[in-house]
């Protein structure tokens, strides 16, 4: 039975926004909704008229205006808001009262840490467009960006998104094969990057990386070259490339700094670029988001100006919260769709906090800091570092001001119910606990709260407005209290337009519909439960299955945290090709200074054993020294089995896809010795 935690504030209706958005609601179809339940459901069966009050509430700019809000309830492909012409970029900037106000407060470990008003961001913007088309950069040309989580890459992106053409981009730690392998599909004509940056004290040189990339691009026309910090590009690297030295052509280089640079007007004054704005149709490409790329080349998402424009402004304002005065601060690198999700936080006149360098220098404690001194209203922060503050015994809100954070948000991985405890005891009831599971496919939350539900102990609240969500078995039923099959049985926006590249539309339909004709299948094993709370409890496709019975990876790292010893785990389960049982192999990293032994090992049995059931009880206990982790966190528990079961590391994860490129080097050695024991 799920638990409550958190009730629902009684002046909720009257405090948040979505309470608003429900009284307008009501006021304009005349209905008498009082909660979230019936604006819910209203959301997924009225869909239609939905969405339209999700544009009409947040006045939605269009230059042409729709004729019809859905043509057609069908999945993929379903076509909204036809006939509206409008552009992402053109709601971005706050209104003309907010000019002064702060809207980007960015925190770098390379150099001192700038801020941008509103107004200040609009020039930008201006002038890094200007120079974009005096590059040749036109409607649904590729322009993409080698950028930290920075002002710079958010002034490229809007610059793009405002002429028309697509953005793209990868965080510069990534290694130079994952950049090429998502840039390469693309065919940008533009690059902008930077040289090197600072992560903590550590100085990264990344100019020899940078010239692989530009070798493997030829379609570019273009390199931008971003001054961060101490770092730019020195003079014998720009004469490589404008010599076309290694390359199959030459290529320009400019500077940044000088893009769109003023020009002399007719009474010998200065005139900047005027802002202007590309109409395009609502599912005109926006930009493009990649999947993981460790069992294979990554995805590239295409997703639409008006998809994540409405997807952004529906879950901004009536699930976040957020809204002029409020200060967005969640930790994302360039390569993550949570840094497409921050920077949306502008278009609901909110300031956002762009953090970028090493998250626990000069200690752990840095996020918490970074928090308190932007006075954070919205704190992001991963579930593993809030199990970290816990084991810890680290209490953020005595050390730091933490006291103008109205809503605390957790995602990317589940959050064991300790955690859940652990953040509620911090912050108290006066702060929502938003524990979300998204995905890059949408690019938003599908299972969060809002001011408008409880908080339940170890599960999520419930499913965003407008995601028709649910569970299905393997037979298309929906199910409650035990583990299906994540669905979308009513179309939302905000999916992708397609899969860029030669059969886009085939491999986007492969990848969601292959199951359930007609029904998004997003990949997740969810558990929806009947007092309203849901808990998602791993990839589908890394699902344990020992005798018919399925067990969530989640559930085993809920118990291992609470151990002091461990630090992180991975498990995987091998099956039986006669049907049998498998076998369970559970590895474990320690915390530094403490062994691994027997002892420990027969304890951690005994946990999973009786706090979950026989068949968790893993085979063997392996103890590693590195969890390899994907660039967004996530535990790479299928490119392990992939490994243990035979083979290649190169075969099943891209090093450049993974946080440590050394971190499946052991559990090659370990199926290695497996597999000539087996022999023997």
């Amino acid at each position: 039975m799920s638990t409550i935690i958190r009730e629902v504030p009684s002046d909720a209706l009257e405090t948040s926004r979505i309470g608003d958005f429900l009284g307008w609601v009501n006021a304009k179809f005349g209905y008498s909704f009082t909660g979230w339940d019936e604006l819910y459901t209203w959301s997924i069966t009225d869909i239609e008229d939905f969405w339209k009050s999700v544009w009409e509430y947040f006045g939605v700019q269009s230059h042409t205006p729709y004729t019809s809000v859905l043509e057609e309830r069908v999945m993929p492909h379903a076509r909204w808001f036809t006939g509206a012409t409008l552009n992402y970029a053109e709601h971005s900037f706050g209104t003309p009262e907010q000019a002064d106000d702060v809207a980007v407060t960015a925190v770098s470990q390379t150099r001192e840490d700038p801020t941008l008003t509103f107004a200040q961001l609009r020039a930008e913007v201006a002038r890094v467009r200007a120079g974009l088309v005096s590059l040749g950069v036109k409607k649904g040309d590729r322009v993409v960006g080698y950028l930290p989580n920075q002002p710079e890459a958010l002034v490229a992106f809007l610059a793009t998104a405002s002429i028309g053409a697509i953005w793209a981009s990868c965080a510069p730690e990534f290694g130079t094969q994952s950049v090429i392998d998502r840039f390469s599909q693309v065919e940008p004509t533009v690059l902008l990057a930077i040289s090197g940056y600072m992560y903590g004290n550590k100085a990264v040189d990344r100019t020899g990386e940078l010239a692989e990339v530009v070798a493997a691009l030829p379609s570019l026309t273009h390199l931008v070259t971003v001054g961060y910090g101490d770092f730019s590009l020195d003079k014998n690297s720009r004469e490589a490339f404008t010599s076309g030295s290694g390359l199959e052509h030459a290529i320009d280089v400019v500077d940044y700094a000088g893009l769109g640079a003023t020009s002399a007007s007719a009474d010998g004054g200065a005139t900047s670029a005027e802002l202007e704005f590309e109409p395009v149709p609502f599912d005109h490409p926006l930009f493009i988001l990649f999947s993981s790329g460790t069992t294979g080349k990554p995805k590239a998402i295409v997703h639409s100006h008006g998809g994540i424009l409405l997807e952004t402004l529906k879950n901004h304002a009536l699930h976040f919260d957020l809204g002029p005065g409020s200060q967005f601060c969640w930790f994302s690198t360039t390569a993550w769709m949570m840094w497409n999700t921050l920077v949306g936080g502008l278009l609901l006149g909110s300031g956002i906090v762009m953090i970028d360098g090493n998250p626990n220098y000069p200690d752990p404690k840095e996020l918490w800091r970074i928090a308190a001194n932007t006075q954070a209203t919205l704190m992001g922060v991963a579930p593993g570092a809030i199990m970290s503050a816990r084991k810890a015994g680290f209490n953020p809100t005595e050390e730091f001001d933490l006291s103008a954070v109205s809503q605390f948000g957790a995602a990317g991985a589940p959050l064991p119910a300790e955690g859940y405890e652990w953040v509620m005891d911090q912050f108290g009831q006066g702060v929502l606990l938003n524990v979300g599971c998204g995905g890059t496919d949408v690019c938003t939350g599908i299972l969060q709260a809002s001011p408008l539900t409880p908080v339940y102990s170890g599960e999520m609240s419930g499913v965003s407005l407008g995601f028709a969500a649910t569970a299905f078995d393997a037979s298309g039923n929906e199910v409650r209290d035990d583990l299906g099959e994540l669905v979308f049985t009513q179309p939302v926006p905000s999916m992708p337009v397609t899969f860029w590249g030669p059969e886009g539309d085939v491999r986007y339909e492969a990848a969601y519909f292959d199951k359930y004709p007609g029904v998004w299948r997003h990949g997740d094993w969810a558990r929806f439960t009947t007092d309203g709370g849901v808990v998602v409890t791993g990839r589908s496709d890394a699902t344990l299955n020992r005798g018919g019975v399925r067990l969530g990876t989640a559930d085993f790292y809920s118990v291992l945290d609470t151990f002091a010893e461990v630090s992180d785990a991975l498990v995987i389960h091998l099956e039986d090709p006669d049907g049998g049982m498998g076998e369970l192999v559970l590895f474990v990293q320690t915390e530094d200074g403490v062994s691994f032994t027997d002892a420990l090992s027969a304890r951690i049995r005994t946990e999973l054993k009786s706090r979950l059931s026989p068949r968790h009880a893993p085979d063997e206990v392996v103890p590693v020294t590195r969890i390899p982790l994907g660039r967004t966190g996530k535990k790479l528990e299928v490119p392990v089995k992939r490994i243990v079961q035979g083979a290649t590391a190169e075969s099943v994860a891209s090093a450049g896809a993974l946080q440590d490129p050394r971190s499946l080097d052991e559990y090659v050695d370990y199926a290695k010795a497996r597999k000539a024991k087996v022999d023997a």
